[in-house]
């Protein structure tokens, strides 16, 4: 990538991190059903036609849903090494995700909220994390030489990483954020390797 490319796709990145950012704000002050597109786009200092070329909706902006966001959890998984074990090769993605994530933390934790109180809003999150994690199996088809719609390892593994990402986000929130992102997500990839065997200490208070 040039450098004129890496100013132009930062700028785009600025773009829809302003536009996401007003729709949050304003959902949160007049609720989803009070905001507008062009509410939206005023607030960001752009353009109604400016707005459809980030996100296809308002709901999307208000959840923070836009292709150019899949589009990087993409790039970090094909960043990762050829010869990476696809557990591995997700690891490094999610690991490459997280100095994003940190950065919109707070954000993240009102859209969480958000999608609590309105659920249509949670449903709209899940059906685009769901289109996401396709666009990561089909790398992972790819990868292994697998078929994507007859062999269920690929999105399996795919569902295995993301489901450790979200609990990780949501575990480090509740815990305050008082320790790096990236400590808690190796903790819960550890989880998912050891197989989902239940930890010796809740094994013995069980009893």
């Amino acid at each position: 990538m040039s450098v004129t490319d890496g100013l132009r796709e930062r700028k785009k990145a600025e773009t829809r991190r302003a536009l996401s950012s007003a729709a949050l704000r304003l959902a949160r002050e007049h609720g989803p059903d009070g905001v507008t597109i062009e509410a939206i786009a005023e607030a960001a200092g752009v353009s109604p036609r400016t707005f459809f070329n980030y996100f296809a909706s308002k709901d999307d902006a208000i959840v923070g849903v836009a292709p150019a966001e899949a589009s990087e959890l993409v790039r970090d998984l094909a960043d990762q090494p050829a010869d990476a074990a696809p557990l591995d090769a997700l690891r490094g993605m999610c690991m490459a995700a997280v100095p994003r994530l940190e950065e919109s933390a707070d954000e993240l934790w009102a859209r969480h909220q958000l999608t609590q109180e309105h659920p249509y809003l949670a449903a709209r999150r899940t059906a685009a994390f769901a289109e996401v994690e396709r666009r990561l199996a089909a790398e992972i088809a790819r990868r292994t030489g697998r078929d994507l719609d007859r062999d269920p390892y690929p999105m399996l593994v795919v569902t295995a990483a993301s489901g450790a990402l979200k609990a990780a986000v949501a575990v480090w929130q509740e815990r305050g954020r008082n320790e790096p992102l990236a400590d808690v997500l190796d903790e819960a990839f550890r989880h998912v390797e050891a197989g989902f065997v239940v930890p010796v200490a809740l094994v013995t208070g069980a009893g």
